[in-house]
C-alpha cells in the first residue's frame, strides 16, 4: 500500500506515517480528486486480501450495522472505506478490531479510510484512534504529476483529474459549475444541514473575486443579510472541506504594525475560474483577477509540493511592505514573492520584510521563461523550474 500511495499522495517525499507501521491511514482530500481511483487500483490489485466499502451506498452502509462482527468476519485483509465521515461512530469500532488484530500479531496496515474533508473535520478519528491512525492528503493534479502538454492546461482548468483530462474547455468548464453544485449539495448538506447552499455558494464567488484578500467579515455578512458569526463558521466549513485555503499571517516580535487578518484563496484554481465565469484562456487574459489567480495558483503548488511539515504564513505592515508567502521548517525560513511578469522586481518592502522575518533564501516566482540570480540569497524562477526548485529546498531542508 506504501508504494502505491506514495505516487499520489504529497511529493514531499517526507511521509510522516505509512502503512508498513500504522494500522490506519486516512487518505483526506477534497470530492473527486482521485482517492477513490487510487483505492480500487489498490484493492483489484489484490481483491482476495482487500475489501472495499463505500458509505455513500446504501448496501455497503447496512454491511456496518453490526461493525464489529462484519470487521471480525475479514481479519487477515486490508479494509478500504470511502466517505468515511459519514459514519463517525466507527471509529471506536476500528479501535477495538485494531487492537484485537495487533493482539493477534497483525501490527500494520489494516485500514485504509477515504475522507472528503480535513482531520479537523474528522476529529472523531483523532480521538478514538490516536496512535493508531496517520494521516494523508491527496490533492488535485499537481505541476509534478503532468505532463508538459496538461502543465499548459493545468491553470486554467485546475487540477481535478475530470476537469483537467476533459476533451476540450467547454466540457471542463461545465464539469467544474457541476462540481460546485454537488459540494453544497452533498458535502455541505452532510456536514451543515441548516446552511442555505444559495448563500454559501455566493460566499465562495464573493471569496473567488477577492482571491488572495483580506476579508471584511463584517462587509459580508451585510451583503449575504447573516451575522459576522455565520460568515466565520462558513469560512471554516469551506477550509475544513479543502476547497478554501486560510493562509495565517506572520507573526513575529518585531516593532512594525503587521496585519492580523488571514488571506483566503480558493485553493484549485480551475474552481475560482468557474465561480467567476471564466471559461477560456483568452477570458482569463482580459480578466481583472488574473494576477490573483496566479498568485494562489503558485501558492498552492508550492504548500502542497512542500507538504505538511512545514508552516505556511504572510507577512504585511501597516505600511505595505509584503512577502505572499513564507514557508518556515526548522532552520530554513523561505521568502516567496510572485509576480506574474516575465521581468519581476521586487519591492524594497519586499528585501525589509524578508529580513524581519529572518529568511534564509528568498525566491521571486514569475511568468517568464528563466531563471536567474538577483542575489546571493535570492533567486527568481520561471513557473516550468519551480518543482525542480522547490525539490532542491526539501533536499537541502533534510540534509
Amino acid at each position: 500500500m506504501e508504494d502505491l500511495l506514495g505516487k499520489r499522495t504529497s511529493t514531499s517525499g517526507n511521509h510522516r506515517g505509512t502503512a508498513e507501521f500504522f494500522p490506519a491511514v486516512a487518505l483526506l482530500g477534497p470530492r473527486q480528486c482521485g482517492k477513490t481511483t487510487l483505492a480500487r487500483t489498490l484493492v483489484d490489485s489484490d481483491p482476495a486480501n482487500a475489501v472495499y466499502l463505500d458509505l455513500e451506498r446504501t448496501e455497503d452502509l447496512a454491511l456496518l450495522s453490526d461493525a464489529s462482527l462484519f470487521l471480525r468476519t475479514q481479519r487477515g485483509k486490508l479494509v478500504v472505506i470511502d466517505e468515511v465521515q459519514r459514519a463517525p461512530e466507527l471509529f471506536s469500532q476500528l479501535r477495538s478490531e485494531i487492537d484485537e488484530r495487533r493482539r493477534v500479531g497483525e501490527k500494520a496496515g489494516h485500514f485504509l479510510l477515504l475522507g472528503s474533508a480535513s482531520r479537523e473535520l474528522l476529529a472523531q478519528s483523532s480521538e478514538s484512534l490516536a496512535g493508531r491512525i496517520d494521516y494523508l492528503e491527496l490533492t488535485p493534479f499537481q505541476l509534478q504529476e503532468l505532463t508538459s502538454l496538461q502543465r499548459t492546461e493545468r491553470w486554467l482548468r485546475g487540477g481535478f483529474p475530470d476537469s483537467l483530462l476533459a476533451p476540450n474547455a467547454a466540457m471542463s468548464y461545465q464539469w467544474r459549475r457541476a462540481y460546485l453544485t454537488q459540494v453544497i449539495e452533498r458535502d455541505v448538506a452532510f456536514f451543515a444541514p441548516r446552511l442555505p447552499g444559495p448563500t454559501l455558494r455566493k460566499l465562495w464567488a464573493m471569496l473567488a473575486s477577492d482571491q488572495g484578500g483580506l476579508i471584511n467579515s463584517t462587509k459580508l455578512a451585510q451583503n449575504l443579510g447573516v451575522s459576522a458569526q455565520s460568515i466565520s463558521r462558513y469560512l471554516s466549513l469551506l477550509c475544513e472541506l479543502m476547497h478554501v485555503r486560510a493562509l495565517q499571517p506572520w507573526h513575529g516580535n518585531i516593532r512594525k504594525r503587521l496585519t492580523k487578518s488571514p488571506k483566503y484563496y480558493v485553493r484549485d484554481c480551475g474552481l475560482l475560474h468557474a465561480l467567476l465565469d471564466i471559461q477560456t484562456e483568452a477570458q482569463l487574459l482580459r480578466h481583472p483577477i488574473i494576477g490573483q489567480s496566479f498568485e494562489g495558483f503558485i501558492v498552492e503548488q508550492i504548500c502542497n509540493q512542500l507538504g505538511p511539515d512545514w508552516q505556511y504564513s504572510f507577512y504585511r505592515t501597516q505600511n505595505s511592505a509584503e512577502i505572499d508567502l513564507i514557508a518556515e521548517r526548522g532552520a530554513h525560513t523561505l521568502a516567496i514573492e510572485i509576480k506574474r511578469s516575465s521581468k519581476p522586481v521586487p519591492s524594497q518592502g519586499f528585501y525589509s520584510g524578508a529580513v524581519d522575518v529572518f529568511a534564509t533564501q528568498r525566491l521571486i516566482v514569475h511568468a517568464g521563461e528563466r531563471s536567474w540570480d538577483l542575489d546571493a540569497n535570492t533567486r527568481a524562477v520561471p513557473v516550468e523550474a519551480l518543482v525542480q526548485e522547490i525539490d532542491a529546498i526539501l533536499q537541502c531542508s533534510n540534509s
